[in-house]
């Protein structure tokens, strides 16, 4: 066994429970862990052994895009499409932060994080 992590996956998009954060957006910060076989991919060498860290990133980029009231939300729909379309992966670990939240206070960001297994 073995991960795959993608640290700092910097999306622009408009989550937030505020009206004007549909308007204006938000900097985004997304961290993802996949725990996968990387044994027969050590030796192979090849992609098609392996999970393509491209896909997973894409499948991120598409999901930050959709709106949603809350980071909950869009890390759970993130969750989900990664174990549809990838069977491979057994578990996941997922952080979403929102970039200098509007929260009244001198906050670098906000993150929430999820951990799920294959059923």
């Amino acid at each position: 066994m073995g991960n795959i992590i993608l640290k700092n996956i910097r999306t622009f998009s408009y989550h937030g429970c505020l009206e004007e954060e549909s308007k204006i957006g938000s900097d985004y910060r997304v961290d993802l862990e996949i725990k996968t076989d990387l044994r027969k991919s050590s030796v192979s060498d090849s992609l098609e052994d392996t999970v393509d860290y491209v896909f997973l990133n894409r499948i991120v980029v598409t999901e930050m895009a959709v709106r949603s009231n809350l980071l909950e939300h869009v890390a759970r729909r993130i969750i989900t499409r990664i174990f549809k379309e990838i069977p491979q992966i057994s578990r996941i670990i997922l952080a979403v932060s929102k970039i200098n939240p509007p929260i009244g206070g001198d906050v670098e960001a906000v993150t929430i994080e999820m951990e799920e297994y294959r059923n």
